[in-house]
């Protein structure tokens, strides 16, 4: 039997090959036979999880909370030191330069990415914005809302700190970050769905101990991670209660 790893839309492209050649390194570790199917957006993800066609997740923190409270998928492991904070951006020379100076009717730019979304409109509260106040300006990537932003077109956007950080100075010199969120708490983590239950330990031990194996380390760094660190239910639980808290 084959099973399914996907993973979450909100990877930067680049790492695509890394995310290929992890799954084939995996597939020896564990002596599994696993297939990558990459989603292009949230909105195919979603029905991939609906149809229940995953065995195996990246996931972001808001569709973590739906894997394990509506699909009984189990978390495996999490990045080590890996976090999803937000930054919302302006145009420099607008006389938007801080969260106050914003106000009803706002445009925004943004993408798909729901828990990078959430904490952004979060992070328009001081200004008494609510969902209801905004113009939406839906993107396919984060360079697209920066773009919009420096032309003009939307007042601010929101995008995942990490993407914003490496950005061109060409970019960051016709911007400004009005505010990013220090929460630390909120990251992806691979789970497993209940068709893998009989490989999980094995599947855990072999992600934990990756950074120990030479190829292990290799590939970690075509991810841009560390290492993986074992992720229990308590944690998860945590951190599915923290996303309705910000949600809600």
């Amino acid at each position: 039997m084959s099973f399914n790893l996907t993973i979450s839309p909100d990877f930067k492209p680049e790492l695509i090959s890394g995310w290929y050649i992890f799954n084939t390194w995996l597939q020896k570790q564990i002596n599994v036979p696993i297939h990558i199917n990459m989603v292009n957006d949230f909105q195919e993800l979603s029905q991939a999880i609906d149809s229940d066609s995953i065995d195996l997740i990246y996931a972001n923190p808001c569709d973590i909370a739906r894997l394990i409270r509506e699909k009984s998928f189990s978390p495996v492991v999490k990045p080590l030191g890996s976090h999803d904070e937000t930054v919302i951006i302006s145009k420099i020379g607008s006389p938007i330069t801080k969260i106050e100076d914003l106000s009803s009717g706002l445009k925004v730019a943004l993408t798909d990415v729901p828990d990078v979304n959430t904490m952004g409109m979060i992070m328009l509260e001081p200004a008494d914005i609510s969902p209801d106040d905004i113009v939406s300006l839906p993107c396919s990537n984060y360079i697209t809302v920066a773009k919009k932003v420096i032309n003009g077109e939307a007042d601010v956007g929101f995008l995942l700190a990490d993407a914003y950080g490496e950005f061109s100075k060409l970019v960051k010199n016709q911007t400004h970050a009005l505010i990013t969120s220090q929460i630390h708490v909120l990251h992806h983590a691979l789970l497993a769905g209940p068709k893998f239950s009989e490989h999980f330990e094995s599947l855990q031990q072999t992600l934990s101990n990756m950074h120990n194996e030479p190829s292990g380390v290799s590939i970690l760094k075509n991810l841009e991670l560390d290492k993986w660190q074992v992720m229990d239910h308590d944690e998860a639980e945590f951190l599915i209660d923290l996303i309705d808290t910000l949600s809600t």
